[in-house]
Protein backbone atom coordinates (compact mmCIF):
# COMPACT_ATOMS: atom_id res chain seq x y z
CA UNK A 1 0.00 0.00 0.00
CA UNK A 2 1.32 3.46 -0.92
CA UNK A 3 0.14 6.92 0.11
CA UNK A 4 -2.30 7.17 -2.76
CA UNK A 5 -3.84 3.85 -1.73
CA UNK A 6 -4.06 5.08 1.86
CA UNK A 7 -5.90 8.19 0.67
CA UNK A 8 -8.32 5.89 -1.14
CA UNK A 9 -8.77 3.84 2.05
CA UNK A 10 -9.56 7.01 3.98
CA UNK A 11 -12.14 8.04 1.38
CA UNK A 12 -14.12 4.88 2.17
CA UNK A 13 -15.10 6.32 5.58
CA UNK A 14 -17.88 8.84 4.78
CA UNK A 15 -17.85 10.62 8.15
CA UNK A 16 -14.26 11.78 7.64
CA UNK A 17 -15.20 13.95 4.65
CA UNK A 18 -17.27 16.40 6.69
CA UNK A 19 -16.35 19.76 8.15
CA UNK A 20 -16.91 20.56 11.82
CA UNK A 21 -17.25 24.20 12.89
CA UNK A 22 -15.94 25.27 9.51
CA UNK A 23 -12.82 23.12 9.65
CA UNK A 24 -11.97 19.73 8.09
CA UNK A 25 -12.68 17.02 10.67
CA UNK A 26 -9.57 15.65 12.39
CA UNK A 27 -11.03 12.62 14.14
CA UNK A 28 -8.66 11.54 16.93
CA UNK A 29 -11.09 9.80 19.27
CA UNK A 30 -10.70 6.27 17.96
CA UNK A 31 -10.07 4.64 21.32
CA UNK A 32 -13.65 5.60 22.20
CA UNK A 33 -15.12 4.47 18.88
CA UNK A 34 -13.95 4.21 15.30
CA UNK A 35 -15.64 5.51 12.16
CA UNK A 36 -17.27 3.00 9.82
CA UNK A 37 -16.32 2.19 6.21
CA UNK A 38 -18.97 2.20 3.52
CA UNK A 39 -18.77 -1.60 3.34
CA UNK A 40 -20.09 -1.87 6.90
CA UNK A 41 -22.88 0.64 6.28
CA UNK A 42 -23.87 -1.27 3.15
CA UNK A 43 -23.91 -4.63 4.93
CA UNK A 44 -26.19 -3.34 7.68
CA UNK A 45 -28.49 -1.62 5.15
CA UNK A 46 -28.69 -4.80 3.06
CA UNK A 47 -29.73 -6.90 6.06
CA UNK A 48 -32.47 -4.48 7.08
CA UNK A 49 -33.51 -3.76 3.50
CA UNK A 50 -33.56 -7.28 2.09
CA UNK A 51 -33.02 -10.00 4.71
CA UNK A 52 -34.67 -8.61 7.84
CA UNK A 53 -35.91 -11.64 9.80
CA UNK A 54 -35.14 -13.40 13.04
CA UNK A 55 -32.52 -16.12 12.92
CA UNK A 56 -32.74 -19.89 13.49
CA UNK A 57 -35.76 -22.19 13.38
CA UNK A 58 -37.96 -20.28 10.90
CA UNK A 59 -38.81 -22.01 7.62
CA UNK A 60 -38.92 -19.04 5.23
CA UNK A 61 -36.34 -17.60 2.85
CA UNK A 62 -35.58 -14.34 4.66
CA UNK A 63 -34.85 -16.14 7.91
CA UNK A 64 -32.69 -18.64 6.06
CA UNK A 65 -30.60 -15.85 4.51
CA UNK A 66 -30.37 -13.97 7.81
CA UNK A 67 -29.32 -17.13 9.66
CA UNK A 68 -26.63 -17.94 7.12
CA UNK A 69 -25.23 -14.40 7.30
CA UNK A 70 -25.37 -14.42 11.11
CA UNK A 71 -23.57 -17.75 11.51
CA UNK A 72 -21.09 -16.91 8.74
CA UNK A 73 -20.25 -13.81 10.79
CA UNK A 74 -19.40 -16.06 13.73
CA UNK A 75 -17.05 -18.06 11.51
CA UNK A 76 -15.48 -14.79 10.30
CA UNK A 77 -14.72 -13.77 13.88
CA UNK A 78 -13.24 -17.20 14.64
CA UNK A 79 -10.85 -16.90 11.69
CA UNK A 80 -9.95 -13.33 12.63
CA UNK A 81 -8.71 -14.30 16.11
CA UNK A 82 -7.65 -17.84 15.10
CA UNK A 83 -10.15 -19.51 17.40
CA UNK A 84 -10.10 -23.31 17.08
CA UNK A 85 -13.91 -23.56 16.78
CA UNK A 86 -16.60 -21.07 15.76
CA UNK A 87 -18.91 -22.33 18.55
CA UNK A 88 -16.43 -20.84 21.02
CA UNK A 89 -17.40 -17.37 19.73
CA UNK A 90 -20.17 -15.92 21.90
CA UNK A 91 -22.01 -12.79 20.77
CA UNK A 92 -22.30 -10.08 23.43
CA UNK A 93 -23.15 -6.38 23.45
CA UNK A 94 -19.46 -5.54 23.77
CA UNK A 95 -16.35 -6.08 25.87
CA UNK A 96 -18.16 -4.96 29.01
CA UNK A 97 -20.87 -7.60 28.70
CA UNK A 98 -18.31 -10.24 27.73
CA UNK A 99 -16.31 -9.66 30.94
CA UNK A 100 -19.51 -9.57 33.01
CA UNK A 101 -20.53 -12.90 31.48
CA UNK A 102 -17.31 -14.53 32.65
CA UNK A 103 -17.52 -12.85 36.04
CA UNK A 104 -21.12 -13.86 36.71
CA UNK A 105 -20.99 -17.33 35.18
CA UNK A 106 -17.48 -18.63 35.85
CA UNK A 107 -16.64 -16.30 38.74
CA UNK A 108 -19.78 -16.79 40.80
CA UNK A 109 -19.74 -20.56 40.32
CA UNK A 110 -16.01 -21.22 40.77
CA UNK A 111 -14.52 -18.64 43.13
CA UNK A 112 -14.52 -18.97 46.89
CA UNK A 113 -13.18 -17.07 49.89
CA UNK A 114 -9.49 -16.13 49.68
CA UNK A 115 -9.17 -17.09 46.01
CA UNK A 116 -7.21 -14.37 44.22
CA UNK A 117 -8.05 -12.39 41.10
CA UNK A 118 -5.14 -10.43 39.62
CA UNK A 119 -5.91 -7.24 37.68
CA UNK A 120 -3.63 -4.36 36.70
CA UNK A 121 -3.49 -0.64 37.39
CA UNK A 122 -4.11 -0.01 33.68
CA UNK A 123 -7.56 -1.59 33.58
CA UNK A 124 -10.74 -0.01 32.24
CA UNK A 125 -13.59 0.05 34.76
CA UNK A 126 -15.23 -2.77 32.76
CA UNK A 127 -12.39 -5.06 33.88
CA UNK A 128 -12.46 -3.89 37.49
CA UNK A 129 -16.03 -3.44 38.73
CA UNK A 130 -17.40 -6.86 37.63
CA UNK A 131 -14.63 -8.54 39.62
CA UNK A 132 -15.26 -6.32 42.63
CA UNK A 133 -18.89 -7.42 42.65
CA UNK A 134 -17.87 -11.07 42.43
CA UNK A 135 -15.26 -10.62 45.17
CA UNK A 136 -17.83 -9.02 47.48
CA UNK A 137 -20.17 -11.99 47.03
CA UNK A 138 -17.63 -14.82 47.13
CA UNK A 139 -14.95 -13.54 49.48
CA UNK A 140 -12.33 -13.64 46.72
CA UNK A 141 -9.47 -11.14 46.93
CA UNK A 142 -8.38 -8.72 44.19
CA UNK A 143 -4.68 -8.00 43.75
CA UNK A 144 -3.36 -5.31 41.43
CA UNK A 145 -0.20 -5.25 39.29
CA UNK A 146 1.50 -1.84 39.72
CA UNK A 147 3.11 0.28 37.00
CA UNK A 148 6.68 1.36 36.58
CA UNK A 149 7.60 5.00 35.99
CA UNK A 150 7.07 4.73 32.21
CA UNK A 151 3.56 3.34 32.33
CA UNK A 152 4.43 -0.32 31.73
CA UNK A 153 3.34 -3.11 34.04
CA UNK A 154 5.83 -4.06 36.75
CA UNK A 155 6.30 -7.65 35.69
CA UNK A 156 8.57 -8.50 38.58
CA UNK A 157 5.79 -7.50 40.97
CA UNK A 158 3.33 -9.55 38.91
CA UNK A 159 5.43 -12.70 39.06
CA UNK A 160 5.78 -12.24 42.82
CA UNK A 161 1.98 -12.07 43.20
CA UNK A 162 1.33 -15.40 41.51
CA UNK A 163 0.74 -18.38 43.72
CA UNK A 164 -1.52 -21.32 44.55
CA UNK A 165 -4.44 -19.01 45.40
CA UNK A 166 -4.35 -17.27 42.01
CA UNK A 167 -7.49 -18.34 40.14
CA UNK A 168 -7.75 -15.66 37.43
CA UNK A 169 -5.49 -13.09 35.81
CA UNK A 170 -7.53 -10.53 33.83
CA UNK A 171 -5.65 -7.76 32.02
CA UNK A 172 -5.95 -5.47 29.02
CA UNK A 173 -4.05 -6.31 25.87
CA UNK A 174 -3.67 -2.57 25.23
CA UNK A 175 -4.39 0.27 27.67
CA UNK A 176 -7.17 2.58 26.54
CA UNK A 177 -5.66 5.49 28.48
CA UNK A 178 -1.90 5.27 27.88
CA UNK A 179 -1.73 3.01 24.83
CA UNK A 180 0.56 0.58 26.67
CA UNK A 181 0.84 -2.76 24.88
CA UNK A 182 1.07 -5.44 27.54
CA UNK A 183 3.17 -8.61 27.00
CA UNK A 184 0.11 -10.85 27.19
CA UNK A 185 1.91 -14.04 26.14
CA UNK A 186 4.32 -13.70 29.06
CA UNK A 187 1.50 -12.77 31.44
CA UNK A 188 -0.56 -15.78 30.35
CA UNK A 189 2.35 -18.23 30.48
CA UNK A 190 3.21 -17.17 34.03
CA UNK A 191 -0.43 -17.53 35.11
CA UNK A 192 -0.66 -20.98 33.54
CA UNK A 193 2.43 -22.07 35.47
CA UNK A 194 0.49 -21.67 38.74
CA UNK A 195 -2.74 -23.16 37.37
CA UNK A 196 -4.61 -19.88 36.91
CA UNK A 197 -7.07 -19.02 34.15
CA UNK A 198 -6.58 -15.85 32.09
CA UNK A 199 -8.88 -13.32 30.46
CA UNK A 200 -7.59 -10.71 28.02
CA UNK A 201 -9.53 -7.49 27.38
CA UNK A 202 -8.81 -6.94 23.69
CA UNK A 203 -11.05 -3.91 23.13
CA UNK A 204 -8.13 -1.64 22.25
CA UNK A 205 -6.00 -4.28 20.55
CA UNK A 206 -8.03 -5.77 17.71
CA UNK A 207 -7.94 -2.66 15.50
CA UNK A 208 -4.15 -2.32 15.81
CA UNK A 209 -2.65 -5.78 16.35
CA UNK A 210 -3.08 -9.18 14.75
CA UNK A 211 -4.67 -11.29 17.50
CA UNK A 212 -4.16 -15.05 17.72
CA UNK A 213 -5.84 -16.48 20.82
CA UNK A 214 -4.09 -19.82 20.41
CA UNK A 215 -0.67 -18.19 20.24
CA UNK A 216 -1.47 -16.00 23.25
CA UNK A 217 -2.63 -19.08 25.14
CA UNK A 218 -5.39 -17.31 27.09
CA UNK A 219 -8.64 -18.90 28.26
CA UNK A 220 -10.93 -15.97 27.40
CA UNK A 221 -10.58 -13.05 25.00
CA UNK A 222 -13.09 -10.18 24.71
CA UNK A 223 -13.53 -7.30 22.29
CA UNK A 224 -16.07 -4.81 20.92
CA UNK A 225 -17.20 -4.29 17.34
CA UNK A 226 -17.39 -0.51 17.43
CA UNK A 227 -13.66 -0.12 18.14
CA UNK A 228 -12.94 -2.30 15.08
CA UNK A 229 -14.79 -0.16 12.47
CA UNK A 230 -17.99 -2.12 13.16
CA UNK A 231 -21.35 -1.26 14.73
CA UNK A 232 -22.04 -0.39 18.34
CA UNK A 233 -23.90 -2.86 20.53
CA UNK A 234 -22.06 -5.96 19.31
CA UNK A 235 -19.05 -7.68 20.82
CA UNK A 236 -17.38 -11.02 21.27
CA UNK A 237 -16.39 -13.32 24.07
CA UNK A 238 -14.13 -16.14 22.98
CA UNK A 239 -13.53 -18.93 25.46
CA UNK A 240 -12.12 -22.43 25.44
CA UNK A 241 -14.80 -25.06 24.80
CA UNK A 242 -14.16 -27.07 27.95
CA UNK A 243 -14.56 -23.97 30.12
CA UNK A 244 -17.67 -22.68 28.37
CA UNK A 245 -19.32 -26.08 28.61
CA UNK A 246 -18.74 -26.19 32.38
CA UNK A 247 -19.98 -22.66 32.97
CA UNK A 248 -23.67 -22.18 33.85
CA UNK A 249 -25.87 -19.90 31.72
CA UNK A 250 -25.82 -16.27 32.73
CA UNK A 251 -29.00 -14.88 31.18
CA UNK A 252 -32.08 -16.96 30.47
CA UNK A 253 -34.84 -16.85 27.88
CA UNK A 254 -35.36 -17.93 24.31
CA UNK A 255 -32.64 -19.51 22.14
CA UNK A 256 -30.45 -20.59 25.06
CA UNK A 257 -32.73 -23.51 25.94
CA UNK A 258 -33.01 -27.09 24.73
CA UNK A 259 -36.28 -28.01 26.43
CA UNK A 260 -38.45 -26.10 28.91
CA UNK A 261 -41.15 -27.41 31.21
CA UNK A 262 -42.43 -26.20 34.56
CA UNK A 263 -40.61 -29.09 36.17
CA UNK A 264 -37.24 -28.02 34.79
CA UNK A 265 -35.18 -26.79 31.85
CA UNK A 266 -32.27 -28.17 29.89
CA UNK A 267 -29.94 -25.83 28.06
CA UNK A 268 -28.77 -25.49 24.50
CA UNK A 269 -25.30 -26.35 23.23
CA UNK A 270 -22.54 -23.82 22.59
CA UNK A 271 -22.61 -21.04 21.62
CA UNK A 272 -26.37 -20.63 22.11
CA UNK A 273 -26.31 -21.42 25.83
CA UNK A 274 -24.97 -17.89 26.39
CA UNK A 275 -27.09 -16.06 23.80
CA UNK A 276 -30.51 -15.55 25.34
CA UNK A 277 -33.15 -13.75 23.29
CA UNK A 278 -33.07 -12.23 19.83
CA UNK A 279 -29.45 -11.35 19.07
CA UNK A 280 -28.06 -8.21 17.47
CA UNK A 281 -28.24 -9.74 14.01
CA UNK A 282 -27.39 -6.59 12.08
CA UNK A 283 -24.54 -5.94 14.50
CA UNK A 284 -22.99 -9.35 13.92
CA UNK A 285 -23.31 -8.95 10.14
CA UNK A 286 -21.84 -5.45 10.34
CA UNK A 287 -18.94 -6.65 12.48
CA UNK A 288 -18.18 -9.41 9.98
CA UNK A 289 -18.15 -6.81 7.21
CA UNK A 290 -15.73 -4.70 9.27
CA UNK A 291 -13.44 -7.69 9.80
CA UNK A 292 -13.59 -8.58 6.10
CA UNK A 293 -12.67 -4.96 5.34
CA UNK A 294 -9.69 -5.01 7.71
CA UNK A 295 -8.48 -8.40 6.49
CA UNK A 296 -8.59 -7.20 2.88
CA UNK A 297 -6.02 -4.48 3.66
CA UNK A 298 -2.26 -4.78 3.83
CA UNK A 299 -2.17 -5.12 7.60
CA UNK A 300 1.61 -4.95 7.88
CA UNK A 301 1.60 -1.64 5.99
CA UNK A 302 -1.22 -0.31 8.16
CA UNK A 303 0.61 -1.34 11.34
CA UNK A 304 3.78 0.43 10.21
CA UNK A 305 1.72 3.45 9.13
CA UNK A 306 0.03 3.67 12.54
CA UNK A 307 3.34 3.25 14.36
CA UNK A 308 5.02 5.95 12.27
CA UNK A 309 2.07 8.27 12.83
CA UNK A 310 2.13 7.59 16.57
CA UNK A 311 5.84 8.39 16.70
CA UNK A 312 5.19 11.57 14.70
CA UNK A 313 2.41 12.57 17.12
CA UNK A 314 4.54 11.92 20.22
CA UNK A 315 7.49 13.85 18.78
CA UNK A 316 5.23 16.75 17.90
CA UNK A 317 3.58 16.84 21.31
CA UNK A 318 7.00 17.01 22.96
CA UNK A 319 7.62 20.29 21.11
CA UNK A 320 4.51 22.03 22.50
CA UNK A 321 5.52 24.41 25.32
CA UNK A 322 3.95 23.46 28.64
CA UNK A 323 2.71 20.08 27.41
CA UNK A 324 3.41 16.96 29.45
CA UNK A 325 3.00 13.45 28.12
CA UNK A 326 1.30 11.08 30.56
CA UNK A 327 3.01 7.73 30.25
CA UNK A 328 5.81 6.77 27.89
CA UNK A 329 5.46 2.98 27.61
CA UNK A 330 8.01 0.87 25.80
CA UNK A 331 5.44 -0.23 23.24
CA UNK A 332 2.41 1.89 22.46
CA UNK A 333 -0.63 1.35 20.23
CA UNK A 334 -3.35 3.81 19.40
CA UNK A 335 -3.60 6.19 22.34
CA UNK A 336 -1.45 9.07 23.61
CA UNK A 337 -2.43 10.97 26.77
CA UNK A 338 -1.16 14.40 27.74
CA UNK A 339 -1.79 17.54 29.80
CA UNK A 340 -1.29 21.19 28.92
CA UNK A 341 -0.15 23.39 31.80
CA UNK A 342 -2.70 25.86 33.20
CA UNK A 343 -5.47 24.67 30.84
CA UNK A 344 -8.19 22.36 32.10
CA UNK A 345 -8.51 19.40 29.71
CA UNK A 346 -12.24 20.05 29.18
CA UNK A 347 -11.61 23.69 28.28
CA UNK A 348 -8.85 22.67 25.90
CA UNK A 349 -11.04 20.04 24.23
CA UNK A 350 -13.81 22.58 23.70
CA UNK A 351 -11.39 24.97 22.03
CA UNK A 352 -10.01 22.15 19.90
CA UNK A 353 -13.50 21.14 18.83
CA UNK A 354 -14.06 24.69 17.59
CA UNK A 355 -11.19 23.96 15.19
CA UNK A 356 -12.61 20.65 13.99
CA UNK A 357 -10.45 18.41 16.19
CA UNK A 358 -12.15 15.53 17.98
CA UNK A 359 -10.39 13.95 20.93
CA UNK A 360 -11.35 12.78 24.41
CA UNK A 361 -10.79 14.21 27.87
CA UNK A 362 -11.36 12.88 31.38
CA UNK A 363 -10.41 9.76 33.29
CA UNK A 364 -11.21 7.46 30.32
CA UNK A 365 -13.00 4.98 32.60
CA UNK A 366 -9.66 4.35 34.28
CA UNK A 367 -10.00 6.22 37.57
CA UNK A 368 -7.67 3.93 39.56
CA UNK A 369 -4.97 4.55 36.94
CA UNK A 370 -5.44 8.31 37.17
CA UNK A 371 -5.33 8.13 40.96
CA UNK A 372 -2.06 6.20 40.79
CA UNK A 373 -0.64 8.92 38.52
CA UNK A 374 -1.85 11.69 40.86
CA UNK A 375 -4.06 13.37 38.25
CA UNK A 376 -7.79 13.74 37.64
CA UNK A 377 -7.70 13.01 33.93
CA UNK A 378 -5.97 13.72 30.64
CA UNK A 379 -6.49 14.75 27.06
CA UNK A 380 -6.21 11.70 24.82
CA UNK A 381 -5.54 11.58 21.09
CA UNK A 382 -6.06 8.14 19.60
CA UNK A 383 -5.30 6.99 16.08
CA UNK A 384 -6.80 4.57 13.58
CA UNK A 385 -5.80 3.18 10.20
CA UNK A 386 -7.40 6.09 8.30
CA UNK A 387 -5.64 8.90 10.18
CA UNK A 388 -2.86 10.82 8.45
CA UNK A 389 -0.33 13.56 9.13
CA UNK A 390 -2.88 16.25 8.30
CA UNK A 391 -4.94 15.12 11.31
CA UNK A 392 -1.90 15.20 13.58
CA UNK A 393 -0.66 18.53 12.19
CA UNK A 394 -4.07 20.10 12.82
CA UNK A 395 -3.93 18.97 16.46
CA UNK A 396 -0.35 20.13 16.96
CA UNK A 397 -1.01 23.54 15.40
CA UNK A 398 -4.06 24.03 17.61
CA UNK A 399 -2.16 23.00 20.75
CA UNK A 400 0.62 25.49 19.93
CA UNK A 401 -2.02 28.21 19.62
CA UNK A 402 -3.50 27.28 22.99
CA UNK A 403 -0.08 27.18 24.61
CA UNK A 404 0.84 30.59 23.20
CA UNK A 405 -2.49 32.14 24.21
CA UNK A 406 -2.54 30.89 27.77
Amino acid sequence: MNQQQHDQLRSQFPALAQEVNGHPLAYLDNAATTQKPQAVLDAIAHYYGADNANVHRAAHALSGRATRAFETARETVARFINAPRSQEVIWTRGTTEAINLVAQSWGMSELKAEDEIILSTLEHHANIVPWQLVAQRTGAVIRVIPLDERGDLDLAAYHAMLGPRTRLVSVAHVSNALGTVNPVKEIVAAAKAVGSLTLIDGAQAVAHLEVDVQAIGCDFYAFSGHKLYGPTGIGVLWGRTELLERMPPWQAGGEMIDRVSFSGTTFNTLPFKFEAGTPHIAGAIGLAAAIDYVMAQDRQWLASHEQALTDYLVAGLQQVPGLRLVGEPGQRAGAVSFLLDDIHPQDAATLLDMQGIALRVGHHCAMPLMESLGIGGTMRASLACYNNRDDVDALLAALHKLSDFF
